[in-house]
């Protein structure tokens, strides 16, 4: 209450355009209105001693403020080369009153800008590393085909290559989405097992396709239930077998295994592979980061968006330790019904 009626009084100071201008004032003013109370009391103090008095204070005043002008100095030019595209000043924030929490929240921000600027940068160059391979196979194919000397192997070459164009694709607006918060879940009550057969049945399909002879197995009791988007969920999973599929040895082992109790559901997905190094584990969620095989033909999106998918889930994703190959877990929380 006290501070909406103190919006609501004059600001005779506005037009001044130094603070430390701003504070003389104040502090001028505010010793002339207490020497004028003061004079009907005990009379007007001399002349000299009031100068004096007055000019003391004044120095005093622009001397201390300077602490309380450096920092604002600062975070104007800060901004200023913000605007330009430089985020790498920061604020010297020493004291502990309000200036400071100013000067600590400006220095975040920056930081939070400058992370952001890295990201743009890093997706634009991600983008157009992915964007020209599978381009750059179509367009030698088109010229084969218009010299008259393409042959089946070469168009399957660009097949292959336009459907990693159109995957990239799908990846980048379902990113999208996700990002911006425009991928509503519908969630409901689902069969786990059954879940997990299809995605599995899916894989299956694709590694035949692929000429590959990884085997799969499906753990998970039939009475067990999810609460999850299906297609949302199948999407994270498909992918999850997708990436074992693509890491996992001839004739390898992909084991999906899944679980569910009162407190929510958890999703297994093991392989054979060569696994994961413990320092690298925090950076395969991270979009367009394929690890040391870049050239497996995925497109570094899809545990991104996986990762995203199951934050929307209110879960948690990541590799936890085995002693071979991978394993990733999905953990899902139970419906509010069911706790």
């Amino acid at each position: 209450m006290i501070a909406r009626l103190m919006d609501l009084l004059p600001r005779p100071l506005d037009r001044v355009r130094w603070i430390k201008l701003k504070l003389a004032i104040l502090l001028v003013g505010s010793g002339l209105a207490g020497l004028t109370v003061f004079s009907y009391g005990i009379g007007w103090p001399p002349l000299r001693t009031s100068l004096a008095a007055i000019v003391v204070a004044l120095v005093t005043s622009q001397i201390l403020a300077h602490g309380i002008t450096s920092p604002l100095r600062e975070m104007t030019t800060a901004a200023r080369a913000m605007a330009r595209g430089d985020y790498t000043r920061r604020i010297r924030a020493t004291s502990r009153d309000e200036v400071g929490q100013l000067a600590e929240a400006f220095n975040q921000m920056a930081a939070d800008l400058a992370a952001a600027d890295r990201q743009r940068r890093e997706l634009i160059g991600n983008v157009s590393h992915e964007l020209r391979t599978p381009i750059t196979a179509v367009q030698a194919t088109l010229e084969n085909v218009v010299d008259g000397v393409a042959d089946p192997d070469t168009l399957k070459v660009a097949l292959a290559q336009t459907e990693r164009l159109s995957r990239l694709i799908v990846e980048l607006l379902d990113l999208s989405r996700l990002e911006a918060g425009a991928l509503p879940l519908d969630r409901a009550e689902l069969p786990l097992r059954e879940l997990l057969e299809d995605v599995v049945a899916g894989a299956r399909v694709a590694a035949a396709a692929a000429g590959s002879d990884v085997r799969f197995r499906v753990m998970a009791p039939t009475d067990a239930n999810v609460w999850a988007d299906r297609e949302r969920l199948y999407q994270v999973l498909s992918n999850l077998v997708d990436n074992a599929g693509r890491h996992s040895p001839p004739g390898g082992w992909i084991v999906v295994s899944g679980r569910a109790d009162a407190q929510g559901c958890v999703v297994d997905v093991a392989d054979d592979g060569p696994g994961i190094p413990r320092a690298e584990r925090h950076r395969v969620f991270e979009r367009f980061n394929r690890g040391e095989r870049a050239a497996d033909g995925g497109t570094g999106l899809g545990l991104a968006i996986a990762r995203w998918v199951v934050d929307l889930h209110g879960g948690t994703i990541a590799v936890v330790d085995t002693r071979v190959g991978c394993r990733i877990r999905v953990s899902l929380p139970a419906s509010e019904g069911d706790r």
